[in-house]
C-alpha cells in the first residue's frame, strides 16, 4: 500500500481584484522525483513562460500518473463575506482543508506540506488538522513557511494555484473589456481599472468591496462608505483532476 503526499499552497491573497486560489496535489510520495524532474519549484521564481510551461507538465503527469488536484476558487463575494466574520488567515484554514479533501478520496494516509499562511506556522498547520476533522487523524501535517522553496510538492501546488488565478484574471479581464493587470493594489494597470470599476451603484462583484483600497476609492468618488455586500452564491470548487481539466480547457 503506497504512502502519499499532498503539497498544498495558495495564490491571490493579497489582490484587492479576482479570486484567491489554493491547489492541493496528491501524488504517491514515491513520486516525488517525477516533479524534480520537470522543474517545479517556488513559482514567484519562475518567469511566466516557465511557469506555465510546468504547469502544463504537471497536467500530463497527473493524467498519466493517478495523481489528484483540488482546487478552491474563493471569490471576492466570500472574501467580503468572511471579513465580517472572521479573518484571512481563518479562512485560509478553511481553504486549504477544503481543497485537502478535494485532493484525495481513497483512505490512504500519509504526509500533509502545508506553506503556512499564518505567522504562526504550527498553529496553522493545527487549525488545519481541526478542520480536517477526525477521519483525516492518520494524516501527518508539516506546516512551514516558504514551504513552496524547499518542497517540490508544494512548489507544484504553487504554480498550479498561481497560473489558475493568472488565467481567471485574464478572463475578468477579457470579460469586463479593462485591463486589470495582477490584480494587486501595487500594479499600475490594476490601480487605473479601479476608478471605472466602482463607477457603478455598487463596486463591481470582481472587487474585494471590505479591501482598504476600495474603500477609499469609492468614498473619494462617492463621498460614501463603500455598501456593505449581501451575496449569497454557491463556492466554486473543483474536487478532482477532471473537472480541473475541463475547468481549464473550455
Amino acid at each position: 500500500m503506497s504512502e502519499y503526499s499532498i503539497g498544498v499552497d495558495e495564490a491571490g491573497r493579497g489582490p484587492v481584484i479576482g479570486p484567491l486560489i489554493v491547489c492541493a496535489i496528491s501524488i504517491p510520495s514515491n513520486d516525488y522525483h517525477i516533479l524534480r524532474e520537470i522543474g517545479a519549484r517556488d513559482s514567484k521564481t519562475l518567469s511566466k513562460s516557465r511557469r506555465e510551461a510546468i504547469y502544463k507538465l504537471i497536467h500530463v503527469e497527473a493524467i498519466e500518473r493517478n495523481w489528484n488536484i483540488g482546487i478552491v476558487e474563493c471569490e471576492p463575494f466570500r472574501i467580503d463575506h468572511n471579513s465580517s466574520v472572521s479573518n484571512l488567515n481563518e479562512l485560509e484554514v478553511t481553504l486549504f482543508s477544503e481543497a485537502i479533501k478535494n485532493s484525495n478520496d481513497n483512505g490512504e494516509s500519509g504526509s500533509i506540506f502545508l506553506d503556512a499562511c499564518d505567522v504562526d506556522q504550527e498553529r496553522f498547520g493545527n487549525n488545519v488538522k481541526s478542520k480536517l476533522g477526525p477521519s483525516w487523524s492518520d494524516w501527518r501535517i508539516i506546516s512551514e513557511h516558504s514551504m513552496d522553496s524547499s518542497n517540490s510538492l508544494v512548489a507544484a501546488s504553487s504554480i498550479v494555484a498561481k497560473v489558475t488565478r493568472d488565467n481567471a484574471m485574464q478572463k475578468l479581464s477579457s470579460e469586463i473589456g479593462v485591463d486589470l493587470g495582477s490584480g494587486y493594489p501595487s500594479d499600475p494597470k490594476t490601480r487605473s481599472s479601479i476608478n471605472e470599476l466602482i463607477s457603478g451603484k455598487n463596486p463591481h462583484e470582481c472587487l474585494r468591496w471590505t479591501w482598504s483600497t476600495v474603500r477609499r476609492a469609492w468614498q473619494e468618488m462617492h463621498g460614501t462608505s463603500v455598501p456593505t455586500r449581501y451575496e449569497n452564491k454557491g463556492i466554486s470548487s473543483q474536487t478532482n483532476i477532471q473537472h480541473w481539466i475541463e475547468g481549464n480547457h473550455k
